[in-house]
């Protein structure tokens, strides 16, 4: 069952969101924080993760037995399941704020309806990848008021970061359900631009996303090692594209995974290397 739930909320993806928080977190504390302060951190972003998704899975419950690429998803765990999961994982992630610091834990309903509402867009808007974007902004901004307790600029310039990023790989993962979701009255830039055009948008993003990866560098006075992450991170960009170009749905999702998973991966190795090793060195 254990194995059903992670297919379910897809807990391989949690990949994406968790690199930003925890560089914000490296940053924030100039090196690595108390050992409890960072295991909060991640408690808190799996937990808010799993309810995001769970969420989006119950949104989209009656949609994905219609979409061919999801109609498998209902099948892995009962809704009555489903719902005791939402309530549970929200539940828990409230309490790890409480233990993290009086900001953090009052600021918790908002994270949860930011992340939930991203689910409910495509039924209004073309522009709800920017609100899955904005979904997933929220944890390197919820990382670095873990560690200060106060906000600050640099933060907020990563979630400003995180949300091109993560608009730009949901248009190309959105071409795969161009058609259904014509069909279906649902909404997306891949919906209401044609394939091409969306894609090329997508390129946009993720290259303004490198500029806004450099300012947060320059602000956060990052050294060598963040700057040559970056240069992998374009290259990781680069191949996600020449990919998404071919449209070819196996070719879509192999980039979409492996390259966002190596963007991620790099960026936090190199604040990692930057503020942990390099800094104490």
């Amino acid at each position: 069952m254990i194995a059903r739930l992670a297919r379910f909320v897809r807990f391989s993806h949690t990949l994406f969101a968790l690199p930003f928080a925890l560089g914000s977190m490296l940053v924030a504390a100039r090196g690595w924080p108390a050992w409890e302060t960072a295991g909060l951190i991640g408690l808190a972003m799996v937990f808010a993760r799993t309810a995001a998704m769970t969420f989006n899975r119950l949104a989209d419950w009656q949609i994905d037995q219609r979409n061919p690429r999801t109609v498998e998803r209902h099948r892995l765990v009962p809704r009555s399941l489903a719902i005791v999961l939402l309530v549970l994982t929200s539940a828990a992630f409230v309490a790890t704020t409480a233990f993290i610091n009086p900001l953090c834990f009052a600021l918790s309903p908002v994270a949860l309806v930011i992340v939930f509402f991203y689910s409910l867009t495509k039924r209004f808007t073309s522009l709800s990848h920017f609100f899955l974007g904005l979904a997933l902004a929220v944890s390197p901004v919820g990382a670095w008021l873990a560690v200060t307790g106060a906000f600050a600029l640099a933060p907020l310039v990563l979630a400003l970061a995180v949300l091109l990023w993560v608009a730009g790989f949901d248009v190309i993962y959105a071409t795969q359900d161009h058609e259904f979701d014509r069909a279906e009255g649902l909404r997306s830039l891949v919906v209401r631009l044609g394939v091409t055009r969306a894609l090329a948008w997508a390129q946009a993003l993720h290259w303004l996303m490198l500029v806004v990866l450099f300012v947060f560098g320059w602000l956060a006075q990052l050294g060598g090692a963040f700057y040559v992450g970056l240069v992998l991170v374009a290259g990781a960009l680069v191949f996600e594209h020449r990919s998404a170009a071919r449209l070819d749905v196996a070719g879509i999702n192999r980039a979409f995974f492996t390259s966002n998973a190596f963007v991620g991966m790099v960026f936090v190795l190199g604040i990692f290397v930057d503020q942990v090793l390099f800094r104490h060195a």
